[in-house]
């Protein structure tokens, strides 16, 4: 920047100079057969001073458009770390948790007829051992949808580490962008980070929610049975009915 202003002054030099001889009485001399003209020297000097500005014109010109190109280029650069594989592996080990959910799966068809078999009334027809085996499975739900529920806890919990490695690895890349894509970039994956902590309390919900409608549902049936129970134990008997008896054989 420097050499271009000092380029400009002598060129403005020059051209008051030749604009002093331009001025003056025009005159002419001759040496060894080569004729002098001052006007046509002056004239000749400022073509070039002009010629002189528009070529560096057009490399200030050049300049600017490659400094454009070279900006244009740090915005098309893709970021250089990426977490959606990690992202990913962790969303589908929450999943796989949830998907080996005991006795009673996260199925709705499994559900009603789970429910429908075990939980929606007491037969009065069934016999007080098959009260006893319902009682125990229904028990049993409960029981492993409660593991099931602190798997779970357990495996979201075991991704905050990752999250927080991830999370450490996007902010520093967002910081050291140098343009528009890369910082573009680095957010978009600060959200999908979002979205799998979302995803992760969400699962913990549904295993929470799982193992406490259960647990709801079992007090429920045992209310149901014993209420069974009692009337089959206040239910009047045939009672004692006197008969024959022969003690001795002849």
């Amino acid at each position: 920047m420097r050499r271009f202003f000092v380029r400009r002054r002598i060129m403005s030099a020059v051209a008051m100079a030749a604009l002093a001889v331009a001025s003056a009485e025009p005159a002419t001399a001759q040496f060894g057969g080569i004729v002098y003209d001052p006007s046509n020297y002056a004239q000749n000097v400022l073509t070039a001073a002009r010629s002189l500005e528009q070529i560096n014109h057009q490399i200030e010109m050049i300049q600017n458009q490659a400094t454009a190109l070279i900006n244009e280029a740090r915005n098309l650069a893709s970021l250089p770390f990426s977490s959606i594989a990690q992202l990913q592996a962790q969303v589908q080990r929450t999943q796989q948790l949830l998907g080996s959910a005991q006795r009673i799966a996260y199925d709705v068809q499994s559900i009603d007829k789970t429910f429908t078999a075990q939980y929606k009334g007491v037969s009065l027809a069934s016999s007080d051992q098959a009260l006893v085996d319902g009682a125990k499975d229904r028990w049993s739900n409960s029981v492993a949808a409660f593991e099931d529920a602190l798997k779970v806890q357990a495996g979201v919990v075991g991704n905050i580490d990752g999250a927080r490695e991830t999370m450490s690895s996007l902010v520093t890349s967002s910081q050291s962008a140098t343009g528009a894509l890369q910082a573009a970039q680095a957010g978009n994956q600060l959200l999908a980070l979002q979205s799998q902590q979302l995803s992760d309390l969400t699962a913990l919900m549904a295993a929470q929610g799982r193992a406490q409608a259960l647990d709801a549902a079992q007090r429920a049936a045992a209310q149901d049975q014993a209420r069974e129970q009692l009337r089959r134990f206040l239910a009047p008997g045939t009672g004692y009915q006197p008969g024959t008896v022969s003690m001795f054989h002849n």
